[in-house]
């Protein structure tokens, strides 16, 4: 009877278990477009599509608000970014936190990593404006 009841836990364990996390980690990628400004504060906006491995493919809108010594204007074109550590788009979903230190004139190219729990984003692009100092930012994704 002891025995019984300890393979029923151990079952009941195993059922707990998230079927996403089972199946392992998701590949996805982020293109991505962004424009804004910073004069202190710093605000950019722009969209994207999320598409993954499992053929899941979700348009995003992209807002980053931040502050520090930070002052310029730009615009990043083409961008592209992978996510590591993700079980389910979800997962995908939400504000990163992210800390950078930039300086750039007329055509600039930017590289970045941000993080969120578990799931990293690497960013890369490139684009136009001239941009200098070092800022905290939050970079938020959402389902448009």
């Amino acid at each position: 009877m002891k025995k019984r009841f300890l393979a029923l836990i151990a079952l009941a364990s195993l059922a707990a278990v998230p079927a996403a996390q089972a199946a392992g980690n998701i590949d996805c990628k982020l293109h991505y477009s962004l424009a804004g400004w910073s004069v202190f504060y710093k605000t950019a906006s722009g969209s994207g599509t999320i598409t993954c491995d499992n053929g899941a493919r979700i348009p995003v809108k992209i807002s980053v608000k931040g502050g520090g010594l930070s002052v310029g204007k730009s615009t990043v074109t083409n961008g592209k970014g992978t996510f590591t550590g993700a079980y389910s788009l979800n997962d995908l979903i939400g504000s990163y936190a992210s800390v950078e230190a930039h300086a750039g004139a007329d055509k600039s190219g930017s590289a970045q990593v941000v993080t969120k729990g578990d799931v990293s984003l690497a960013l890369a692009g490139t684009g136009k404006g001239w941009d200098l100092g070092i800022a905290g930012a939050r970079f938020t994704i959402e389902r448009r």
